[in-house]
């Protein structure tokens, strides 16, 4: 199975292609998408809708997996989330992909067995389980690397555009 894991957001979107072929799994693609804050919004979308369905092209996976929006404090970062997020399912459907979402728990769960890790644990454990040389960075990139692992472990996985674990 070749998966595409994004870690969605307006300024900074994060992406990771893994592959797992039997019991061996690899890192294919690891990356961010910018979109520069002085642009408007419109645009900025647009342009991540474009770079993200030019990725989809070239890496072809088999789906797309993302992470869930969330609210935290901040209203506005939520809702550009929300807003990139669009863009993500967007482009995937365009693509005719099946998607599938995980909750940020439900990830750091699964990727390092404790779902309240901090970002660090998870770029170390990401690194770790994919054998690569250093923890990937930025963070958005491994955390996009994790959305990957996570849905080829899930189980429901099965299930397309499922919210997991929220």
């Amino acid at each position: 199975m070749f998966v595409l894991g994004i870690d969605p957001g307006l300024t900074t979107t994060g992406y990771g292609a893994v592959r797992r072929d039997g019991a061996s799994v690899e890192a294919v693609s690891v990356g961010v998408i910018r979109t520069h804050k002085d642009l408007p919004v419109a645009r900025r979308l647009l342009e991540l809708h474009r770079d993200l369905a030019s990725l989809i092209d070239e890496l072809e996976p088999e789906v797309v997996a993302l992470e869930q929006v969330f609210v935290n404090r901040n209203l506005a970062t939520a809702t550009n989330v929300g807003r990139a997020s669009g863009v993500v399912l967007l482009a995937a459907a365009a693509a005719g992909l099946e998607v599938f979402e995980y909750s940020p728990t439900a990830v750091k769960a699964t990727v390092t067995g404790d779902g309240a890790a901090g970002k660090r644990q998870v770029q170390d454990m990401v690194a770790r389980r994919l054998g690569l040389a250093s923890a990937p960075s930025p963070a958005d990139a491994a955390d996009a690397l994790a959305i990957a692992l996570c849905h080829l472990q899930n189980p429901a996985s099965r299930r397309a555009h499922t919210v997991i674990g929220a």
